[in-house]
C-alpha cells in the first residue's frame, strides 16, 4: 500500500506543459505563437431545466431555420457547415419535419458513419418530439432495426445501411430528403453513399440531399455535386450555409520534449489535472480498446488510492470505443455528483460523433489507429498513425463548451506542425472486395469509372477484383456471378465471410460455421480484469483447441447455450455475457438470410477437419506458412507475420499453415483469429488461386482478371 502512495506523489511533475504564447520552459525568449482556438466544441446543454421547445430554440441552428428550408426548397443539394454540436443533427431533421417533407407517407433519413451516434442521435430526437423509439423517430444498423415501415418519419442509419437498402431500392423512393451527416469523416460508406446518390439525383430531380460536416471542406462537396454546366451562378443545384458553433477559448498545451509512451503520459496527466485543476471532467484520447482499457485500470488504481489518502474530490473512469456493450457506452453520458471529477478514456469515436457534457479538459495522445490497406501484399491492417491537424483541432474543441477549456497534447508544438492537414478518406486504405461487390451488386458495371469523390488507387481495385474472382463473387469477365456472388453481396459480412456460410452446406457444418461467423463479429468474448489475469486465462484455456480460435470461440458458444446462457456462468469462467448474447442475434440473423438462400441446415457432429475445411474455402487468401526463421510469412509476397497474443495458438508450437481473419499492426505485424490448416486444402479449394510446385512448396499465382 505504502509504496502505491509513495508512487502516486512521483510521477505528478513528470509531465511538462507550456503554452504556446507564454515562456516557454528552457528557452529565454519568447515565441509569438497564437494559440489554437478554432476547434469544433461539443455543447453542454445548460438548459436542460427549460422546456425542449425552449432548449431547441437555444441551439446555434436554430436561427438559421428559413434559411435552411429555403436552400432545401430552392437547391438539389445543401452543403450545410456546421460545428459539433450546433444542433445540425438533431434539429434540421425535426425542421424538414415540420415543415411538411415527411408528409404522404415520405421519410426524412439521416446517415451516421457510427452505430452508436445513430442509437444514441435517434433516443435524443425520439425524447425531443416526446414520441416512442421506433415509432415516429427509429434507426437502423447491421442486425438492429428499430423502426417502423409505415409510421416512422424520420430514420436514422449506418451509411453502410443506406447502401444496403439501395439494393431493395435503388432510387429510394421512400426517402423525400437524405442528410449525409459527419461527411467530413469520409468513411467508406460515405463516401460511396455520396457518389451513388450523385447518380439518383440525376434520375429524381426531387431527392432532396444535405451534406452535413464540421469541416471546411464544404468546397469539394458543393464541386462534384453541383449539376450546372453553365457558367452561370444562377443555375447552380447546389448551395453552402454556414452555422457557427458556440466556442468558448481553449487554451492549448504542448509538452516540453517529445513523449517516450503515450499511455504512461496520459495517465499522469489526468493524475496531474486532478490535483491541480479546477472542477470539470476530463476526455483522454487513445487508439484503440487495448490502450482504453490499460489506462482506465491504472487511473482506477491510482483513484483508490488517492481515496484511502482522503482526497476530496473523487475520480470516476469511464472507457469508450465502438466496441463497448451499449449499456457501458451510455455510461459516459450520465452526469456525476459535483464532489466527482468524470474522467472519459476514449478512441477517436469521441472526436466527432458523440457529445459528451462537462468536459473542461482534453487529453491529446497525437495518434489514431486507422485502416490500412497495403495493395502490394493484399494486407489490409488496423495501424496506428499520427493525426491529422484536422482531428487535433476537433479534439481540441472538444474542452470549450460551457466555459473555457484546457487541451494537454502530448507531443511538441513542433511535431504538431509536422501533421498532415487531413486524415487519408477511407475509400484510399482500404480492401475494396466488398464495396466492389456491393456495387455490382448494384448494377454498377464498370466501378473503374464510378464517379468517387477521392478515387483510391487502382491497384486497390484490381486487387479486390482478383480476390472476388478467386471467391467466385465474380466471372471472368468482372461480372457478378449468380446466385454465389449475388448472394455473397447480401450478407451484412465481408465477401470472406459470406462465402464461408454460403459454402457450408455442402461441407456439412452449416450449424457450427453460422456460429463461427456470429462469434468473428463480437469484440473480446474473453475478459480479462486487470487484478485477475491468471484465473481468467486458466478459466479461457478450458475452452481453448489446438485447432486455434474459430473452433475455440465455437467451444465458448455453444458451452454458454449448453448452460442456458447464464450471466453467473459467464461470470464465473470471465466470459463477457453481453457479447454472447450479442452473438446469439447476429447468429439468428445470418441463420435467416441462410435458409433465404437455401443453405441446408447440417451439423458436422464433432468432426473439426470439415469446419476448418470450411473456413479456407472463405479464408484461402489470408494464409501464411512457417518460415525457418520462426515466424509466419504471407504466400504472395513472403511478408512477416507473427500470431496475436490474443490468440489460443500464441506460445504453442507453431503449426506448419495457418489462416487467419485479419492483421493488426502495432509493434509487428499479428494475425488475429487464427486457425490451423492443412496446405493440401489450400490447393483443393482454391486452384485457381494457388498451385503446388514440383517439390510441394505452394506459390500463389496472380490470377487475371481483367
Amino acid at each position: 500500500m505504502c509504496d502505491v502512495e509513495a508512487k502516486m506523489a512521483a510521477p505528478l511533475s513528470t509531465m511538462k506543459f507550456w503554452k504556446p504564447g507564454s515562456e516557454a520552459p528552457g528557452i529565454s525568449e519568447e515565441r509569438h505563437v497564437t494559440t489554437e482556438t478554432t476547434g469544433s466544441p461539443i455543447i453542454f446543454n445548460p438548459h436542460t431545466a427549460l422546456s425542449i421547445e425552449k432548449q431547441r430554440q437555444k441551439l446555434p441552428v436554430f436561427k438559421h431555420r428559413n434559411n435552411i428550408l429555403y436552400l432545401v426548397e430552392s437547391y438539389q443539394t445543401v452543403i450545410i457547415v456546421g460545428e459539433t454540436g450546433c444542433g445540425k443533427t438533431t434539429q434540421i431533421p425535426q425542421y424538414l419535419l415540420e415543415a411538411g417533407w415527411a408528409a404522404e407517407g415520405k421519410v426524412i433519413g439521416v446517415t451516421q458513419p457510427r452505430r452508436v451516434a445513430a442509437i444514441s442521435v435517434a433516443n435524443r430526437l425520439a425524447e425531443e418530439r416526446g414520441a416512442l423509439l421506433g415509432h415516429e423517430v427509429g434507426y437502423t444498423i447491421r442486425f438492429d432495426d428499430c423502426s417502423d415501415p409505415h409510421a416512422t418519419r424520420i430514420k436514422f442509419l449506418t451509411d453502410g445501411m443506406l447502401v444496403r437498402e439501395m439494393m431493395a431500392d435503388p432510387l429510394l423512393k421512400k426517402y423525400s430528403v437524405l442528410m449525409l451527416d459527419e461527411a467530413h469523416e469520409r468513411t467508406l460508406y460515405t463516401d460511396i453513399a455520396i457518389g451513388l446518390l450523385k447518380k439518383i439525383q440525376k434520375k429524381r430531380r426531387d431527392l432532396r440531399l444535405i451534406v452535413a460536416s464540421a469541416t471546411l471542406d464544404a468546397k469539394k462537396f458543393q464541386e462534384f455535386f453541383n449539376l450546372n454546366e453553365t457558367g452561370d451562378p444562377n443555375k447552380d443545384t447546389c448551395g453552402i450555409l454556414t452555422v457557427e458553433g458556440r466556442t468558448f477559448p481553449v487554451d492549448v498545451f504542448y509538452t516540453v520534449s517529445p513523449v517516450p509512451d503515450y499511455v504512461k503520459a496520459t495517465v499522469e496527466t489526468v493524475l496531474k489535472i486532478h490535483e491541480t485543476e479546477d472542477d470539470g471532467d476530463v476526455l483522454a484520447f487513445l487508439t484503440g480498446q487495448e490502450e482504453v482499457e490499460k489506462v482506465v485500470s491504472l487511473l482506477q488504481e491510482q483513484a483508490r488510492a488517492l481515496g484511502r489518502l482522503g482526497m476530496k474530490k473523487y475520480l470516476k473512469v469511464l472507457p469508450m470505443y465502438a466496441g463497448l456493450p451499449y449499456t457501458d457506452q451510455m455510461k459516459v453520458f450520465e452526469r456525476t455528483p459535483p464532489t466527482v471529477r468524470k474522467v472519459v478514456v476514449a478512441t477517436n469515436i469521441a472526436e466527432t460523433s458523440i457529445t459528451i457534457n462537462g468536459i473542461v479538459f482534453v487529453i491529446d495522445c497525437a495518434f489514431v489507429k486507422l485502416r490500412a490497406y497495403n495493395p502490394c501484399t493484399a494486407i489490409e491492417s488496423l495501424v496506428v498513425t499520427p493525426i491529422s491537424k484536422a482531428s487535433a483541432s476537433q479534439r481540441a474543441g472538444r474542452g470549450g463548451r460551457n466555459r473555457a477549456g484546457k487541451c494537454f497534447r502530448l507531443y511538441t508544438e513542433e511535431d504538431f506542425e509536422k501533421l498532415p492537414a487531413s486524415t487519408v478518406p477511407e475509400m484510399q486504405r482500404t480492401n475494396l472486395a466488398p464495396v466492389i461487390l456491393q456495387l455490382k451488386a448494384l448494377g454498377i458495371d464498370n466501378v473503374l469509372r464510378f464517379s468517387f469523390l477521392s478515387p483510391p488507387p487502382a491497384q486497390s481495385m484490381v486487387q479486390a477484383l482478383e480476390l472476388l474472382y478467386a471467391l467466385g463473387g465474380l466471372d471472368q469477365y468482372g461480372r457478378l456471378t449468380d446466385p454465389m456472388g449475388v448472394r455473397m453481396a447480401e450478407f451484412p459480412l465481408s465477401p470472406m465471410f459470406a462465402k464461408m456460410l454460403l459454402e457450408s452446406g455442402n461441407f456439412g457444418c452449416s450449424k457450427e460455421i453460422v456460429t463461427i461467423a456470429a462469434m468473428m463479429q463480437i469484440q473480446n468474448i474473453f475478459m480479462v480484469p486487470a487484478n485477475q489475469k491468471k484465473p481468467a486465462a486458466r478459466e479461457h484455456r478450458k475452452f481453448a483447441v489446438a485447432e486455434g480460435d474459430h473452433l475455440t470461440m465455437l467451444n465458448v458458444y455453444e458451452a454458454f447455450i449448453k448452460h442456458q446462457k447464464s450471466s453467473q456462468w459467464c461470470q464465473e469462467h470471465f466470459l463477457n455475457y453481453k457479447g454472447l448474447q450479442r452473438a446469439m442475434t447476429v447468429r439468428e440473423q445470418l441463420r435467416r438470410l441462410m435458409n433465404k438462400f437455401k443453405v441446408p441446415r447440417t451439423s458436422s457432429e464433432g468432426d473439426p477437419d470439415v469446419i476448418l475445411r470450411c473456413i479456407v474455402s472463405g479464408f484461402f487468401a489470408n494464409a501464411a506458412r512457417m518460415h525457418h526463421s520462426g515466424s509466419y510469412r504471407t504466400l504472395r509476397d513472403d511478408r512477416e507475420l507473427h500470431i496475436h497474443p490474443n490468440s489460443v495458438l500464441f506460445g504453442e508450437k507453431p503449426t506448419k499453415w495457418v489462416v487467419f481473419n485479419e492483421v493488426v499492426q502495432t509493434s509487428k505485424y499479428y494475425m488475429r483469429d487464427v486457425t490451423a490448416v492443412e496446405s493440401s486444402w489450400l490447393v483443393e479449394l482454391a486452384p485457381h488461386f494457388y498451385k503446388q510446385a514440383k517439390h510441394g512448396s505452394l506459390t500463389s499465382k496472380r490470377s487475371r482478371v481483367l
